[in-house]
């Protein structure tokens, strides 16, 4: 009969405790891209001269090295806090420590340049990224390390959705204060006494996000707590072997790594082309400016932030590596219609769409690589997966800068099709474990059914042995109280003899019945153990123990007690008979009796033990 597999469930409230490291990086990471690239190009401008065209690939490079860093670092510290263990955690220190240089770094940036300290804003900006990438791999890797396996999808959902919120909020403060290039100057223009604003709050957030994580997310105690439910996770993981030992990785399980990080990139490769060059194909192609990619890219938020939740449960329910196939077809269908259709209405209904599609595959694509993780390289494999993703949205902007050139601004949507449709192809290649189509054993002791129910009747059987010597036992001692309680006394009369031999074979009898009720209730235990063999074997011993011992015990004192109390009243007759007889010693036997003087309850023959 099959086995359900225990249920596991999922600690929202703690994992969205989780999210809020997510959600301060998402957060200062758009702040930083919305004014960033507008500071460095007025510097340019100011000082370099000419326009703010001329220097942006001098912007370009500064920028870019926020990917370059990514590639190095994120494994690095990744490995570096699997490696970790303090009275914080493996992963809670490195967060501490680059969430308080960021906060303390991110608010000088407006002020060094509003005081055109461009030198030192530059610095600070480096500081940035290298606090950014030193947390980014160990605050990724804190939910599955508490997280069990088969639940990652749903908690990577939660944990993408509050990161999300980071950025709308982020995105809101660019609207609240905005800096835009002035047309008849050429330099950035800005308000000085508000610019600096979305920088403070967001380094207030993060703060606040710090100390709420801090307090609510003990990393060490909450390792204690789910340990079982950890264990339970590899069993029901989709890696071929448990890595709950750092065992190497199976040869599939090396297989679909490969698979999956090559998948990452090419799909990394393929939308983020749209995210780069949207505002550019929206200006050169369509002629329907900036403010349209605006609108758009808010369309593909909304869409991407409504598509986590249920990207998780359709996981649950098709596992992840269908969810994602269905993910990148939604991408590939509507990229691939808005290759032929210049409708500015339904672009956006497709870029929706296509943001549902994205949504779902990233929900699932990490918690796929971190299934091949054991507690000892969750942080090096997120490394990994970061390090696959930075290093495409690296390449891919002199790819399509190629493209361009060479075919036109038209070929945005075609080049996005193409690698989303490679991406699809080489991630088919993915094979499940076939072990997984068979429930696990339970967890109680681990045993299947079979090794329950043979166990159970090896139980039986040294029950029903027990009880057999403890009826002999029975038997014996009632003997002796009967021998004893007749030679206390004279000799009977044969009438009264008789009687005591009938109601002494009537005890006997009832001995006799005592042990066919013990064998039935052998019989009955034994069917009962078949029929419930599902259950673990503990309990059905403990069940059948207590039962026969109750019916047994209650027996034995039954039979005890009528005995002795008829033996002591017919031991009492005769001694006031014999006060009343002074002349006779014995008693003469009964005609057609004359060899018998006592009679002993007959003992339980071989046959009827």
């Amino acid at each position: 009969m099959e086995n359900q597999k225990p249920a596991l469930k999922l600690n929202y409230k703690r994992t969205f405790y989780i999210g809020l490291a997510f959600f301060t990086i998402l957060m200062l990471w758009q702040v930083y891209n919305t004014y960033c690239p507008l500071f460095l190009s007025d510097y340019f401008v100011r000082t370099l001269g000419g326009t703010t065209e001329d220097h942006s690939y001098l912007v370009g490079i500064i920028m870019a090295m926020d990917n370059i860093l990514a590639l190095f670092m994120l494994p690095l510290f990744g490995k570096l806090s699997d490696r970790t263990n303090t009275k914080l955690g493996k992963r809670m220190p490195y967060i501490i420590a680059g969430v308080v240089v960021a906060v303390i770094v991110f608010p000088l940036i407006p002020i060094l340049f509003i005081y055109n300290k461009y030198i030192w804003m530059i610095v600070m900006m480096a500081i940035i990224l290298l606090a950014m990438n030193l947390y980014r791999s160990p605050a990724v890797s804190l939910m599955p390390d508490i997280t069990p396996k088969p639940l990652r999808s749903k908690a990577n959902a939660i944990i993408n959705f509050v990161g999300y919120l980071g950025a709308i909020f982020a995105g809101a403060l660019a609207i609240l204060f905005p800096a835009d290039k002035n047309e008849v100057t050429g330099y950035l223009d800005y308000d000085p006494n508000t610019i600096w604003i979305p920088f403070a709050l967001t380094a207030v957030l993060m703060i606040v996000a710090l100390v709420i994580l801090f307090f609510k997310i003990k990393e060490n105690k909450i390792a204690k707590e789910v340990a079982s439910e950890m264990e339970e996770g590899e069993r029901q993981a989709e890696a071929e072997s448990s890595l709950a030992e750092d065992k190497p990785l199976t040869k599939l399980d090396k297989r679909n790594l490969i698979i999956l990080m090559l998948s990452i990139f090419l799909w990394f490769f393929a939308f983020n082309a749209i995210e780069t060059f949207g505002s550019t194909f929206s200006t050169e192609h369509l002629e329907l400016g900036t403010g349209w990619w605006g609108t758009a890219v808010i369309v593909m938020t909304i869409c991407s932030l409504l598509g986590f939740i249920p990207g998780g449960y359709i996981a649950d329910k098709l596992g992840r590596k269908w969810t994602i196939v269905i993910g990148l077809v939604l991408m590939l269908v509507s990229l691939l219609i808005a290759t032929f259709v210049m409708i500015p209405w339904l672009l956006y209904i497709l870029i929706g769409i296509a943001g549902i599609g994205w949504a779902w595959v990233n929900v699932n694509s990490y918690p796929m690589v971190v299934e091949m993780a054991s507690k000892k390289t969750v942080g090096r494999l997120t490394g990994w997966y970061y390090a696959a993703s930075m290093l495409a949205q690296s390449l891919t902007p002199i790819c399509v800068g190629f493209f361009f050139k060479a075919l036109g601004y038209e070929w945005l949507f075609p080049y996005a099709t193409i690698f989303t449709i490679i991406a699809l192809v080489v991630f088919l290649f993915y094979k499940k474990p076939s072990h997984h189509d068979t429930a696990p054993a339970l967890i109680d002791g681990s045993t299947t059914a079979q090794d329950s129910k043979a166990e159970t009747t090896t139980t039986t059987e040294n029950l029903e042995t027990t009880q057999v010597s403890r009826v002999g036992d029975t038997t014996n001692k009632i003997t002796k109280d009967s021998t004893t309680a007749l030679d206390s006394g004279a000799d009977d009369t044969n009438t009264k003899d008789n009687k005591a031999d009938d109601k002494i074979s009537k005890q006997g009898k009832v001995v006799g019945d005592t042990n066919k009720k013990a064998r039935t209730i052998k019989k009955s235990s034994t069917m009962q153990s078949v029929g419930d063999s599902e259950k673990p074997a503990k309990t059905i011993r403990k069940t059948a123990k207590t039962t026969q011992t109750i019916a047994l015990t209650t027996q034995e004192d039954d039979i005890a007690t009528e005995f002795k109390k008829n033996s002591r009243k017919k031991a009492t007759s005769e001694s006031a008979e014999n006060k009343t007889s002074t002349t006779k010693v014995t008693n003469k036997p009964a005609k057609g009796d004359t060899s018998k003087k006592h009679t002993i309850p007959p003992k339980l023959t071989s046959n009827e033990e």
